[in-house]
């Protein structure tokens, strides 16, 4: 099941408000022309930000996502009508042969468990072309990005339709080893206040290189993430 961030109507809505700045889908963008990528294969996309920014560079984008609320905000942005959308797990793709499969943001991390993210890196595979490429970001666990998850060091306040503001924050709900469970609170203007959590895993270095191995993939490259550099690695992996 999606998080109440991306499945409530209301939250998805405020989504793209609260976080304005995705100029991190420019340089994986930029990845996709490097790696030659005429299709792609967006897993987890969201609202659809950068599955439409793809599409409007002439890339042929299938986009995939639980959350039906999320979908339905992308739907309605430009260049949305040239991506296939599809509402489901990994699991329900049809078949595909694209030229990359790419996980941006925390959607790596949402699988916490060895059979749920061996089971999207086998979907990936399967989507990915002979010779394809799979490319994904995860947080570094040793930079313990959860210990600034509080309002006090992470809090975010936007404008919305109708005259209605948001604010919203996080606090760390509970780490267990490698989960780090978490609880978003949005405050509205009106009134009224949601809440959404979520469970993220941190995985090693070596245990995703090992994963991806496993799943039929040769790393390529680990690169430092656009956005977060030093916090994050960016694994470059090729179907073998």
């Amino acid at each position: 099941m999606a998080d109440a961030l991306f499945e409530h109507p209301r939250l998805a809505l405020a989504y793209d408000p609260l976080d304005p700045d995705r100029s991190d889908f420019d340089a994986y963008a930029a990845l996709a022309g490097e790696l030659g990528a005429r299709s792609v294969l967006d897993i987890g996309c969201g609202t659809g930000t950068f599955a439409c920014l793809l599409a409007r560079r002439g890339i042929q984008v299938t986009a995939v996502d639980p959350a039906a609320a999320s979908l339905e905000v992308a739907r309605a942005k430009p260049g949305a009508d040239q991506v296939r959308w599809i509402l489901g797990e990994a699991s329900a793709l049809p078949p595909l042969q694209v030229d990359l499969a790419i996980m941006t943001g925390n959607v790596a991390q949402v699988f916490v468990t060895d059979r749920d993210w061996q089971s999207v890196l086998d979907c990936a595979r399967s989507a990915v072309r002979p010779g394809g490429h799979l490319v994904f970001e995860t947080r570094d666990p040793r930079r313990q990005a959860w210990r600034e998850w509080d309002r006090e060091h992470f809090s975010a306040r936007a404008e919305l339709p109708y005259g209605l503001t948001v604010e919203a924050w996080p606090e760390v709900t509970g780490v267990r080893g490698a989960l780090v469970s978490f609880r978003w609170t949005f405050a509205f203007s009106d009134g009224e206040t949601l809440t959404s959590d979520s469970t993220l895993r941190f995985r090693e270095r070596d245990e995703i290189t090992g994963s991806l191995l496993a799943a039929g993939f040769t790393v390529a490259g680990i690169r430092d993430a656009p956005d977060r550099p030093g916090r994050e690695f960016v694994f470059v992996a090729r179907r073998s």
